[in-house]
């Protein structure tokens, strides 16, 4: 398949994401009812589309002044193998270097598999003290 896909700096609607969650087996751990206001706060979100068809996102969430994290970064699976993942990380790394200002914290979660695809991009664990984790609210849903 040919890179033939433009990359917008805009939010995902919520059914664009819903969508691209479902493709990627998101769905059962994303609350839906409150995602819109979650896209919506994002620092510095990006889309990519074919046509009018969105087939990937990414996006940096944070504080916007010493934390940021790099979230949803999600490729549609007929899509994948061309450099669109790729694409996305060097526009959220590029805004990141541009407006987060120095010693910023910039995390991700690494899906399984993927660690060598994001230490081309310098996240890997530096400090021996600092082991990430992290726990989900449950109110019975």
């Amino acid at each position: 398949m040919k890179k033939e896909y433009e990359i917008l700096h805009k939010i995902p609607t919520l059914e664009e994401y819903k969508h691209l969650c479902s493709l990627v087996g998101l769905s059962n751990y994303i609350n839906f009812n409150v995602a819109e206001l979650s896209l919506k706060n994002s620092i510095f979100t990006v889309i990519v589309k074919d046509n009018n068809k969105i087939i990937g996102m990414g996006r940096v969430v944070g504080d916007g002044a010493i934390y940021f994290y790099i979230q949803d970064v999600i490729v549609h699976p007929n899509y994948r193998g061309i450099g669109m993942g790729q694409d996305i990380m060097n526009k959220l790394v590029e805004y990141l270097k541009e407006n987060a200002p120095s010693k910023a914290f910039v995390g991700l979660f690494i899906s399984n598999g993927k660690a060598n695809f994001y230490k081309k991009y310098q996240f890997e664990n530096y400090t021996p003290n600092i082991n990430g984790t992290y726990t989900v609210i449950n109110k019975g849903n």
